[in-house]
């Protein structure tokens, strides 16, 4: 079943400092939903306008060629009875990865005619959140909640065929009550050989390294923290330096306070940005591309909303709730939510007058 919601109608216009950009004036905001049963789904990889794959909790992963006009759904079953819930997806451009959450971990290789287990893991406190390939598609990078004093982080150096954790000797010492939240596989962000992962709970800060996970450096962050639902649920950057973080607490959607920061400076320092303003708890954040990271769209169980200034002011542009977004280009996202999958389209007109 498909359902097309128009949402809004507002002019937006803006020019890059850095360099001439055309204002394009976006006259209105259309989502389309497609109704998927018996699946929550927080993982999607958006490989076109057309093509989609998503990751279920149900262990499906659900792929359309046709805009959302027919669904192939494959299930996978670990030894005949246990039913993985993944949260995590992602492509290396030939094959996609899904991974699960809780006791065993347990990371696919999909293809259209196989799923194969290329890592487990075993433990009573193993939870991984979220899954990356950088750009070079040979490295990969997935986190976890800790199993011991650090995060859990494991890594591919071969695209994919072989991935081994990262002991803790080398990676930043967490404490007790921080960990991550699996709510849209977007509190990983990987540009070039830089990576910046997002945490939450008793202390919420930024994880970063530069040379593809091999080392890190950890920087606080402004955003609530101090309790198991509280922390950075979702975190994108449009180049090096300039960033975005947004969540709350989930268990109280409707506050808006100190759930929202950029960075202008790599991630190493984080300012509140619209506190005390919607949008309220967020669970993924995305920059609209090509758009000089000044659009972005965040979501969450509250909504969907809307900023064209880099993040300072904010427009609630639907209540629907998704959990996840991702854009293919600059008019067009795909969504996931509660036993749905949504196409945001932008329809816009250019202005070429200054």
């Amino acid at each position: 079943m498909k359902r097309r919601f128009i949402l809004i109608v507002v002019a937006i216009i803006f020019v890059s400092c850095n360099q001439p950009y055309i204002p394009r004036t976006i006259e209105s905001i259309v989502i389309e939903e497609y109704k998927i049963d018996s699946a929550s789904i927080r993982a999607i990889q958006a490989m076109n306008v057309d093509h989609l794959v998503y990751a279920g909790s149900n262990g499906t992963i659900g792929t359309t060629k046709d805009n959302g006009n027919s669904w192939k759904v494959k299930k996978i079953i670990f030894q005949d009875t246990i039913v993985p819930h993944f949260r995590s997806l992602a492509f290396n451009g030939n094959h996609l990865y899904a991974l699960s959450v809780g006791n065993p971990a347990l990371l696919y290789r999909i293809s259209e005619d196989e799923s194969t287990l290329v890592y487990s893991e075993l433990h009573e406190k193993v939870f991984y959140d979220s899954l990356h390939f950088f750009e070079d598609q040979l490295h990969g990078i997935g986190v976890g909640d800790p199993t011991d004093d650090c995060a859990s982080i494991i890594v591919t150096n071969d695209g994919g065929a072989n991935w081994k954790k990262v002991a803790c000797e080398f990676l930043p010492k967490f404490e007790e009550g921080e960990a991550f939240f699996a709510a849209s596989n977007t509190n990983i962000k990987t540009l070039g050989s830089t990576v910046w992962i997002a945490s939450g709970g008793e202390k919420v800060r930024v994880l970063k390294s530069t040379d593809f996970g091999k080392t890190w450096e950890i920087f606080s962050t402004p955003i609530q923290q101090g309790t198991g639902p509280q922390g950075i649920y979702s975190i994108d950057f449009h180049d090096q330096m300039n960033g975005i973080i947004v969540g709350g607490d989930y268990t109280k959607p409707l506050e808006n306070t100190a759930n929202k920061a950029i960075t202008i400076d790599g991630g190493k320092t984080w300012k509140l940005v619209a506190d005390g303003q919607n949008p309220n708890y967020k669970s993924c954040v995305q920059y609209v591309p090509n758009t000089h990271g000044k659009e972005i769209f965040a979501v969450g169980k509250t909504g969907v909303s809307f900023s064209n200034d880099a993040g300072i002011t904010w427009k609630d542009i639907s209540n629907n709730s998704y959990y996840a977004i991702q854009f293919v280009n600059e008019h067009t996202a795909w969504l996931s939510g509660h036993h749905k999958i949504g196409k945001l389209e932008l329809n816009t007109l250019f202005n070429k007058s200054k």
